[in-house]
This record gives structure tokens, sequence and C-alpha cells, in this order.
């Protein structure tokens, strides 16, 4: 175990620095633990974001990972509104903003991601298009979302779809605009989409789908969208939900190894030895994929790495070994993957009832990488839950057994 000279440095306050913080002190270190933050605000959670803190009757304050005691109790320094200037490796110090170097023995890169901006030719993008990453967001949202009020989102992922459904909760009028021929063109396959579709359809969001947008202008303090057919799209607010970018500068400036985030290997070692990565940030090999390197972005991929990070700066050698796992809530239905649908060359449909449907998705050799399902509540919870453990054994389960319903998917994994 680490005496208690050393000093843990995090860099990012998320989800996954967070967990990384809290779990060295679960592991028995009893040195020093800082971890830091550019927000102003205690660690919070961001999938509210899109969702509850868009919604509800009064605004609300951030959901905090830890109250303020907690941290103090697991003598975990916690440092707000503070950035790291610079890395500097050869004396293993960190340079902050307020002035002040910190040594470290271990660092862990948790910097997560920053929303992609739209370039649109025109004078409305500065204006009238928004994002939404941090709390700071959640306001001038919220200031839109209300009956009467027009907003226009781009992108037809998790993020666009979940601010659409906030939006007409709240009794705003939505036109969402997806350049590609259909929403969830990622890591969702069409049927479980179209289902999405379906129900945002119905609650009166309206879908355009496969038309470029050729330019953002402001018109008399609205915000209007010319897309490539020749309409026009009016709106008070648009928000760009289409995708993140890692944030790599500190890690790039330091002359760490970059391929799509802060490249890492299966221990979330960087290049350097010293310097750990996890969550958003940094791309990693997943071992259940013969070592396919990805990035992601969720909620349980930055839990995951935040602990196996912790161990591993405590001088553990575990390997990445979760599998990939996602989901969405949008009105009443919850849209879960685990895997990676895009490993699969076949699916095994199985049908829940009139709302409910799960696919598994198969490779060439049978063996089955990833599952979707779609319903109301917590229908679909449990079997993406053994799903994702088949998925994590390598198992091969007959076409036969996945497509019926009275078959329970334990059984397949006691077998």
């Amino acid at each position: 175990m680490e005496t208690m000279s050393k000093h843990m440095v995090i860099i990012g306050a998320g989800e996954a620095g967070s967990r990384a913080a809290f779990a060295l002190r679960e592991l028995g270190f009893a040195g020093s633990v800082t971890l830091i933050g550019e927000e102003t605000h205690l660690p919070y959670e961001r999938p509210p974001l899109s969702k509850d803190a868009l919604t509800t009757e009064d605004a609300p304050g951030p959901k905090t990972i830890a109250t303020a005691a907690r941290f103090e109790a697991s003598a975990i320094t916690c440092l707000t509104g503070i950035k790291v200037h610079g890395i500097d490796r050869v004396a293993k110090r960190v340079h902050l903003s307020d002035g002040r170097t910190l040594a470290y023995h271990r660092l862990l890169l948790a910097t997560g991601a920053s929303a992609r901006r739209i370039i649109l030719p025109g004078d409305g993008d500065d204006r009238h298009c928004v994002t939404l990453r941090r709390f700071e967001d959640v306001a001038r949202l919220r200031s839109h979302f209300r009956p009467g009020a027009r907003i226009a989102i781009i992108g037809g992922g998790f993020i666009g779809l979940e601010v659409a459904a906030s939006a007409i909760q709240r009794g705003a009028g939505v036109t969402l605009i997806e350049v590609q021929q259909r929403i969830l063109s990622r890591g969702v396959p069409e049927e479980i989409a179209r289902m999405v579709e379906a129900r945002h359809l119905a609650s009166g969001v309206e879908l355009v789908c496969g038309i470029p947008i050729l330019s953002l202008q402001d018109r008399g303090g609205q915000a209007v969208l010319r897309l490539a057919n020749g309409r026009e799209i009016a709106a008070g607010l648009v928000v760009a939900g289409v995708g993140a970018v890692p944030s790599t500068e500190l890690a790039e400036a330091a002359g760490l190894a970059i391929e799509n985030g802060i490249a890492v290997d299966a221990q979330l070692r960087t290049s350097d030895p010293s310097i750990f990565a996890a969550g958003d940030c940094c791309s990693f090999p997943l071992p259940v994929y013969d070592n396919r390197r990805v990035r992601l972005e969720s909620w349980r991929n930055a839990q995951d790495h935040g602990a196996l990070a912790a161990r591993n700066m405590l001088g553990a050698n575990d390997m990445i070994s979760a599998v990939p796992w996602f989901w969405s809530d949008q009105y009443d239905l919850s849209l879960q993957v685990a895997g990676l649908v895009d490993q699969g060359c076949s699916i095994v449909r199985r049908d829940l009832g009139p709302h409910a449907v799960l696919q598994f998705h198969l490779d060439g050799t049978g063996r089955l990488v990833a599952a979707s399902g779609i319903g109301p509540g917590n229908a679909v919870a449990r079997d993406i839950r053994l799903a994702e453990m088949l998925i994590a054994r390598r198992t091969r389960p007959s076409a036969a057994a996945l497509s019926a319903p009275n078959v329970n998917l334990k059984s397949l994994l006691a077998a």
C-alpha cells in the first residue's frame, strides 16, 4: 500500500474523477488526494441536465455527486473554480491557475469532453445557438422551454432527443433536424430508432431527417435555419446536440500520446507510466472485443474507469473488463444498449409486447456481441443486464432461445 507521503492528483471533477478520489480512500490509501475542477460547483451528475433539470417546475440546483461534508470526511481536497495550466512530467508537478503548483506521485486525467459546436454560415450562431454540457447551460434552455416558444434542435442522437422530449414536456414547440437519414444512426438499430421516432412524433416533435443545413441567420431577433431544400425554420433558440470532443489540451501540451482522445492501455495508463486517464477524455482497448480501441461517453463508463484507475494508481494491474452500456430516458420510454451494436452482423428479435422489444446482435460465429432494448419504465432493464453478462462471457446462445420470451436469459447464463 502507498505510504502517507504520496500525493494523488486528479484533474477533472466529473463522474470519473470523483469516483476515483473516493475509491482511493475505500482502497485504504492514506496519502493526500486532491481533486481539481474548473467549475465553481461541487462535482455533479451530468445525466439529469437533459432531463430532470429541464423539466422540473422549479429551477433546481446541480445534483451533486457528494456533499462538501463527505469530501471533508474522506480527506479529499476538492478544488473548484481552478484550471490547470500545465503538467511538468519531469518534475511531476501540475501548475494551477491561482499560481500554485502541486507535486504528484500519480496523476489522473479525467478532463471529460466539451460539446461539439456547429459552425454555420450566417450571423446567428453566437447569438442563438447553444449547447448543453454544463449546469450553467440549463438556465438558458429553461428560459425558452415554455408554451408558445419555438425550439430548433440540431442532432438526432441521445442528447438532442432528450432535450426535445424535455422541451415538449414544458410546452414548447420543437423541430429536430438530423442530417442523416434517420435519428440514432450511431449505435442503435433501426427498429428501435423507429419506435423512438414514433414516440416523438406522437408527442408533437417535428422531425426533419436527411436534409443538410445551409445557414443560420438572425432575423429580427429570431434564429432562421435555411435548409438545402429551400425551407426556412424559425426559432427562438437553436440547440446543437451533435456530440462531444474529448478534452485533450493538457495531455497534448504535456506530450502524451493522443488517439481519438488521450490514448491509454487496458490498465488506463497513458504513454507516461505515472499518468492515467479515465472517462470521456480517453480512448482505450476493449478486451471483450479483441482490443478494439474505442472512446465512450457514458455515465457507467466514467464510474467504471474511476474505480479501475484508482486501483491501478495504487499498484494493481487490473484490466478493463466492463461491457459498454448506454441508456436514454425519453418520455415514458427507456432505451438501453449493452455492448457495441456495430460488432454484430445479424439480429435476433425478442418481442416483449406492443411497446417493448429486445434485439440481440450476433457476430459471424454466433457469439452475442450486443443487446439493445426499449420499453416503458424498467421493462427491458433486467434482460439487458443479463445480456451484458452473456456478452462478457463471450457466449454463443442459440437464436431460438434468444427469440423466445418464455426462455429466461438467466438460464442461458447458467448454461
